[in-house]
């Protein structure tokens, strides 16, 4: 097996590519006519939208990713040239910082903010070696 889609459930499938274009300049790979779904180039796996009634209707009850809720304990890390840039860049269009960039012992560089939705968002550098 390999991983082939993360897939966030949001209440606003556009407001949130809109925003990964703008904060993390990701760019759009697919949108579903109907605004429903959508799918972000990421490189060989696919981070997706889909609206947050597909799987209320497919799957039943479930956690809201929200703002003003604590983050759920799982993150999409989005790896980069310049952290301490890309941080800035995604705090300018409305991210909600976290942790600032910090020097890690093994030499990555690591921050965290949340996205349009309370999402947790790792960015940081290749870990050395990999």
């Amino acid at each position: 097996m390999k991983l082939g889609y993360v897939i966030l459930y949001v209440p606003d499938v556009t407001a949130s590519v809109l925003f990964y274009e703008r904060a993390f300049g990701l760019t759009r790979r697919f949108v579903h006519e109907d605004g429903g779904y959508a799918e972000m180039e990421t490189g060989a796996t696919v981070l997706a939208f889909v609206d947050e009634a597909f799987i209320a209707t497919s799957v039943g009850p479930f956690t809201h990713n929200r703002p003003e809720h604590p983050p759920a304990a799982v993150e999409i890390s989005l790896v980069s040239d310049d952290v301490a840039t890309d941080f800035r860049k995604a705090l300018s269009v409305g991210a909600t910082p976290v942790v600032a960039p910090t020097q890690k012992p093994w030499g990555q560089t690591v921050s965290y903010v949340r996205d349009n939705n309370g999402i947790l968002v790792e960015l940081c550098s290749k870990v050395s070696g990999s």
